[in-house]
């Protein structure tokens, strides 16, 4: 069962009233709030903690960011790299990794600064990959709006192919360092990629060698159609969500098959489910956690995600009022979330107020609640059904959601035998069971053209 921790260099976690908890931490500027969370996750003995990201603070909603500073949705977003970095330092075997878009940045950029960090942190590096997906992150980036999603995704597909190019430039022997003879590394075993695509050109050649992983962990969360023959592509932890047992293992089934048919083996790919734990000692004392965290969720919280998430002004709307078909259509964000609501409301235009009740977006309705045991259940029956591989653990609170399942639930776990009792090895792929990628062992694709 893997393991991986939910982060946010940001005021608060996924949850934007996380900050309102009264056991809450508040030094979220500093670099002890993160080395903090890093050391209860690896005591948990955690695989990864990856911090998810946006290039803009949510102002979607209304066209103002007024409403997301006063009520701190989310407002404060730091660099996920940076930050990364201070908890890489905190650790010693925990996986690391961080977001960064496709869209928004070149592809030797990225390759370059994530092999830096494989190497400065002995092969535990993780780039979890994002097309971005609102027209806010777009402005601030420099373009006038979102590009078209099945498109992002068109450009994503070069852009991973320009980055698995360069890392693969180095082969494993080419250093040799040999001062007596000055032979630095082998040239003919460093290789210039020579990339010309639709999107993205690329020279190279690449100035990192190899790490001890080979090349950093893809995380990808594509659940679309587009983005689902993504994530079967490139990715190798991928962030799932799943509402049911039923539709968990259908999208279990339906990502393997996607990697099944890019002409990789299913097993190279792990799916993690989004849970948020809310546990304690008994199941009585949880529930009067989770008293506390149902008082802190406001509406705008899920007005404001729920523009930010489909690139729409729910502002323009009544709560009770349907949305048009055009205006469904229109929704140019995560699609899955407009999707889900479609069928769960068995209603072809669904009303804002059906959006925030069926989407759960920013509040802990589907927490999990319980004692060691309770939480325990529900997470080994998920995992035994396959409809994962392991899971995203969610925050109610910083550090305490992420304290408390480490201490009551991870032990109940470790003694039913499905969680692991300690690392396995040196490096995130070694952790996570993952074969160490030989060069040019890619997904190649039939659409890049090289000069």
């Amino acid at each position: 069962m893997i393991m991986v921790g939910f982060l946010q260099a940001q005021n608060c976690t996924n949850l934007p009233a996380s900050w309102r908890h009264p056991d809450s931490r508040t030094d979220f500027l500093s670099a002890d709030f993160y080395r903090e969370i890093a050391r209860v996750l690896e005591r948990g003995k955690f695989h990864l903690a990856f911090f998810d990201d946006r290039l803009a603070m949510p102002d979607r909603y209304g066209g103002d960011h007024a409403h997301t500073v006063e009520y701190g949705i989310r407002c404060v977003k730091l660099d996920p790299i940076v930050t990364l970095m201070t908890m890489g330092m905190a650790t010693t075997q925990l996986g690391l990794g961080a977001t960064c878009s496709t869209t928004y940045y070149e592809p030797f950029h990225v390759a370059r600064m994530f092999a830096t960090i494989d190497l400065m942190t002995g092969g535990r590096a993780a780039w979890n990959v994002v097309t971005s997906l609102n027209d806010g992150e777009a402005m601030n980036m420099g373009r006038d709006g979102v590009m078209e999603h099945d498109l992002r995704y068109d450009r994503a597909d070069e852009f991973l192919e320009v980055v698995h190019g360069h890392w693969d430039a180095w082969e494993d022997d080419s250093l040799i360092i040999d001062k007596a003879s000055g032979r630095f590394a082998d040239a003919k075993r460093v290789h210039r990629l020579d990339y010309a695509g639709e999107f993205l050109r690329s020279r190279g050649p690449f100035t990192v060698p190899r790490s001890a992983q080979g090349h950093p962990v893809v995380i990808q969360a594509g659940q679309s159609g587009r983005g689902r023959r993504f994530a079967g592509r490139w990715g190798e932890v991928i962030f799932t969500t799943s509402p049911d047992l039923a539709s968990g293992k259908r999208s279990y089934a339906a990502l393997k098959a996607e990697a099944a048919a890019a002409g990789r083996d299913g097993a190279s790919m792990l799916l993690c489910n989004l849970m948020t734990p809310v546990c304690a000692a008994t199941r009585m004392e949880a529930e009067d956690k989770m008293a506390v965290i149902r008082q802190l969720p406001l509406e705008i919280d899920q007005l404001s995600l729920l523009a930010e998430a489909l690139n729409f002004d729910f502002a323009t709307k009544g709560l009770d009022e349907p949305l048009t078909d055009a205006e469904l259509a229109s929704f140019t964000g995560i699609h899955t979330i407009r999707d889900r609501v479609l069928g769960l409301s068995g209603n072809a235009n669904p009303t804002v107020r059906e959006f925030m009740e069926l989407s759960h977006r920013g509040r802990p309705d589907d927490a999990i609640v319980g004692g060691p045991a309770e939480v325990a259940d529900r997470l080994e029956e998920l995992f035994s059904e396959r409809v994962c591989d392991g899971f995203v653990v969610g925050a109610t609170h910083v550090p305490g959601g992420y304290a408390d399942f480490v201490e009551f639930v991870v032990p109940e776990l470790q003694r039913r035998g499905v969680y692991h009792t300690d690392y396995t090895g040196g490096t995130l792929r070694d952790n996570l069971g993952l074969p160490r990628p030989e060069v040019g062992a890619w997904p190649h694709g039939a659409s890049p053209s090289y000069a």
